[in-house]
C-alpha cells in the first residue's frame, strides 16, 4: 500500500494524475496518506520559504490542504450548535477564516520536519458502516519524541472522503476552536458577526 501510495504522490506532484478529482474512489485511509505525503513533500520543498518569505510558505501550504480538506465541514464542526443560527454567508466567511488559522498552525508544526518516518495506525472503527466517519491516525516518528496525529474523515455529496477535524499531539482542534467560539459568543451577546471579526 505504501509504495502504491507514493507512487500517485509521484504522479500528482508531477502534474500526471489529478488530486482527488470528482470521481475518484480513494479509501478514507488513501485519502488522508495521499494528502499528508503531498503536504509532507511540499513542507520540505518550501521550508526555506518559512524564514524568507512566509506568506509563499503558507500559500503552498494551503493549496495542499485544500485538496483533501472541507473547510466548511470544519466550520460546521467548530460552530457546532450555533451552525443552526448562522447564515451561509457567515460560515463560508468563517471557513475562510479557518483555513487561515489552521494552514498557519499546521504549517508551522511541520516546518521542522525532517523526513521522519511517517506511520499510519491500526483503524479502530467499526467497519459496519462503510458511509460512517473514519478516523485514522499517524504518527511521525523520530528525533527527541513522536507526534501523533488523527483525523477525522467523511463521505461529502461527491462521495470524497474529507477532512473535517483532526488532532494534533493529543489536542482536539475541532473541540478546543469551539471552546474559543463559545467564549467569543458569550463576550459578544451571540453576535456571530462580532466573533468573526474578533477571531485570532
Amino acid at each position: 500500500m505504501k509504495s502504491l501510495n507514493k507512487y500517485l504522490v509521484t504522479l500528482m506532484l508531477l502534474g500526471i494524475l489529478p488530486a482527488f478529482s470528482h470521481g475518484q474512489q480513494y479509501s478514507a485511509v488513501e485519502t488522508a496518506e495521499i494528502g499528508v505525503q503531498t503536504l509532507l513533500q511540499t513542507v520540505a520543498e518550501s521550508r526555506d520559504l518559512f524564514l524568507t518569505d512566509r506568506d509563499s510558505y503558507f500559500s503552498a501550504v494551503e493549496e495542499v490542504l485544500d485538496t483533501f480538506v472541507d473547510f466548511n465541514a470544519v466550520a460546521e464542526v467548530v460552530m457546532s450548535r450555533y451552525a443552526a443560527s448562522a447564515t451561509e454567508a457567515q460560515k463560508l466567511r468563517f471557513a475562510n477564516i479557518l483555513k487561515a488559522t489552521l494552514t498557519r498552525f499546521y504549517g508551522a508544526s511541520l516546518v521542522s520536519y525532517q523526513g521522519q518516518e511517517l506511520a499510519f495506525l491500526p483503524s479502530n472503527n467499526p467497519a459496519a458502516d462503510p458511509r460512517a466517519d473514519t478516523v485514522v491516525g499517524m504518527e511521525l516518528r523520530g528525533g527527541d519524541s513522536n507526534l501523533r496525529l488523527q483525523y477525522q474523515m467523511f463521505l461529502n455529496g461527491n462521495d470524497e472522503w474529507k477532512l473535517k477535524n483532526l488532532s494534533l499531539a493529543g489536542i482536539n482542534l475541532g473541540r478546543q476552536y469551539f471552546t474559543q467560539f463559545s467564549a467569543l459568543m458569550g463576550q459578544n451577546n451571540d453576535d456571530i458577526d462580532a466573533v468573526l471579526d474578533n477571531w485570532k
